[in-house]
């Protein structure tokens, strides 16, 4: 990983930060994508202090805001020539159902809008390595989601546990198509379930889900182990011809059935282009 390029989202805490500091142990170079800078620059200081690699920097990204995906991107783009590894790593659960400033429902925006997006308006860069990896962490909880293309932002039936579901079903359709995409190209995209980890996920959520995940973290891994296969997928020469596929304790594994629906990821990619004008 020597001088590689590693672009890792939401890399300031839990499996991103885990997933930044062993690349950049590896000698890679890592751009932290991020929305808190604060906390982003504390993450930087800790991996520099634990790596001694200075090969850090930092873009902040609020993945909620499409015009902040947008910017994000072109500030990569001017720094940045081409890019070995883009890792979507960022996630969020909301509470209660509430609208983005581009109108869409939260946990959609910032789960499957932000990878999709994000992801596309670097796609040139990735296909500049000679050889892109792109990895998206998903999650089992894909299994409990479905896709309704009348109702993709729930807004019938909503609840956060549903909404959460879902946008990770379409993390790996998403993951499913743009591997049909890249298929005569040098990069590969791939995506994975990490565990249940313990980390600060649903401390945006309501009481009940705090509480939940507080008494949960007792039984769950720690975001080092979480962050395994994101970097298996990320640096192992034993997957660099794999594309397409979902992982689990960086092994292959088969998603539910609407995930490996090929017609529906096809639907979804050209929903999700629409919804922010690509």
């Amino acid at each position: 990983m020597n001088n590689k390029l590693c672009i890792i989202t939401g890399a300031n805490s839990g499996i991103g930060f885990q997933t930044a500091k062993a690349l950049a142990d590896k000698g890679a170079y890592i751009v932290m994508v991020c929305r808190n800078e604060d906390k982003a620059e504390a993450a930087k200081k800790q991996i520099f202090e634990e790596t001694s690699n200075p090969g850090i920097n930092i873009v902040l990204c609020d993945f909620a805001i499409q015009s902040e995906i947008r910017k994000a991107t072109e500030v990569i783009k001017k720094n940045y020539d081409k890019i070995d590894v883009l890792i979507n790593n960022h996630g969020f659960l909301a509470s209660e159902k509430v609208e983005t400033v581009d109108g869409l429902e939260m946990t959609f925006a910032v789960n499957h809008i932000g990878y999709f997006l994000f992801t596309n308006l670097l796609l040139d860069q990735i296909k500049a390595a000679d050889s892109g990896r792109i990895v998206s962490v998903a999650s089992e909880a894909h299994r409990a989601g479905e896709f309704d293309p009348e109702n993709i932002q729930l807004e019938e039936n909503f609840s956060p546990w549903k909404a959460y579901g879902n946008s990770k079903l379409f993390n790996i359709m998403f993951t499913k198509e743009l591997a049909r995409r890249l298929k005569n190209t040098n990069v590969t995209a791939n995506s994975l379930h990490p565990g249940v980890v313990s980390s600060n996920f649903a401390q945006s959520g309501s009481w009940i889900m705090k509480t939940l995940f507080t008494i949960g973290k007792l039984f769950f891994i720690s975001p080092k182990k979480g962050a395994e296969t994101s970097i298996y997928l990320a640096s192992s020469d034993e997957v660099k011809e794999v594309n397409g596929a979902y992982f689990k304790n960086k092994k292959a594994a088969s998603p539910s059935k609407t995930a490996r629906d090929e017609a529906a990821a096809k639907e979804l990619w050209e929903i999700s282009e629409k919804l922010c004008g690509l």
